[in-house]
């Protein structure tokens, strides 16, 4: 795509509607990515992304499905803009001499922006895990309590302590465990995990954006003109489930480093050494690939979606319509 000077609130406000529009359509396969991710061995409630998606229907209906999505749908407009406007900002800043950027140049740049897009991805990730694996783990502690009422030699009931807890727990909503974040670590607790979602973001915009810009470049007839909105699409789709796969096992590191809540008798991590040794030890090289087919079937389409969105430039069309009627 030709480089069209965009202004900035354009670029804030086409990255806040291309990332709604994404959020909303992948979603509930995002929150199986992270009940898939989160859960070990000897403690696995779900198979599969299908039959996580099935049991979470069942157990808290069809919305059960978007538990998290609120923090997703208000954060996700600002981390959408800043990452794809911060791209495009280092993009320019290394293409000043009007030469093509190399692919060095062009990774710099998505170092760039997956960098500054922490700043919000951190607490938004932090916030929505803890809704989403909040099913899961009641879920655990339901089938435990069962279990261990089934198993009694007087089949008796057995002291509801724990599942109260559980329950109440796995209805907090985002303002309460931020208020409980803030009261009790300040805000560091809002950016616990900050180095794994550094570890795993700024290695997916130094695949994501260079590929994506070339694999765009693919369809356009001349410099001077767009890629088919088409294209953009399938680039996004391209480009992003690549990224994703790629950097998957910092995205398990992350996952697991940002639950403040675990299940029985599942580890708990002092920091990325510490996740990493114990995830390889206990769980195999596997465990590290969890949540792989999910976390790219979220992207490719979260990703392309966001692309067709902000390069259609829908916000600069809008502008450039109400100056045209100012005069």
């Amino acid at each position: 795509m030709a480089d069209k000077q965009i202004s900035l609130p354009a670029k804030l406000i086409n990255g806040g509607i291309a990332g709604l529009i994404g959020v909303t359509c992948v979603f509930p396969i995002d929150l199986a990515k992270t009940r898939l991710q989160n859960q070990q061995n000897g403690q696995r409630m779900y198979s599969s992304m299908s039959d996580c998606l099935i049991k979470t229907i069942r157990s808290d209906g069809y919305f059960g499905m978007y538990r998290g999505a609120a923090v997703n749908l208000t954060l996700v407009t600002p981390e959408k803009a800043i990452k794809l406007a911060a791209n495009d900002f280092f993009r320019q800043m290394l293409s000043k001499d009007g030469k093509k950027l190399t692919l060095i140049k062009e990774m710099l740049a998505g170092c760039g922006a997956g960098t500054c897009q922490v700043i919000v991805t951190t607490p938004m990730e932090m916030l929505k895990i803890q809704l989403q694996d909040a099913g899961r783990l009641a879920a655990q502690r339901k089938l435990m309590a069962a279990e261990a009422v089934s198993s009694s030699p007087v089949g008796g009931p057995i002291s509801s302590t724990s599942h109260t807890t559980s329950t109440n727990k796995s209805q907090q909503t985002a303002i309460q465990i931020t208020k409980e974040l803030l009261r009790s670590k300040g805000i560091a607790g809002l950016y616990k995990g900050l180095g794994a979602t550094l570890l795993r973001d700024v290695p997916f915009s130094m695949i994501y954006f260079p590929l994506f810009a070339n694999l765009n470049k693919l369809g356009q007839k001349s410099s001077d003109e767009r890629a088919p909105f088409y294209l953009s699409f399938i680039s996004g789709c391209i480009a992003g489930s690549t990224a994703a796969v790629v950097v998957n096992p910092c995205d398990v590191i992350k996952t697991r480093l940002q639950s403040l809540q675990r299940g029985i008798n599942e580890d708990s991590y002092s920091g990325i050494v510490d996740c990493t040794r114990k995830i390889w030890r206990n769980e195999g090289a596997r465990a590290f690939l969890k949540g792989a087919y999910c976390r790219a079937l979220v992207i490719a389409p979260l990703f392309g979606i966001a692309q067709v969105v902000y390069f259609l430039g829908i916000a600069e069309t809008m502008f450039e319509m109400l100056q045209s009627r100012q005069y």
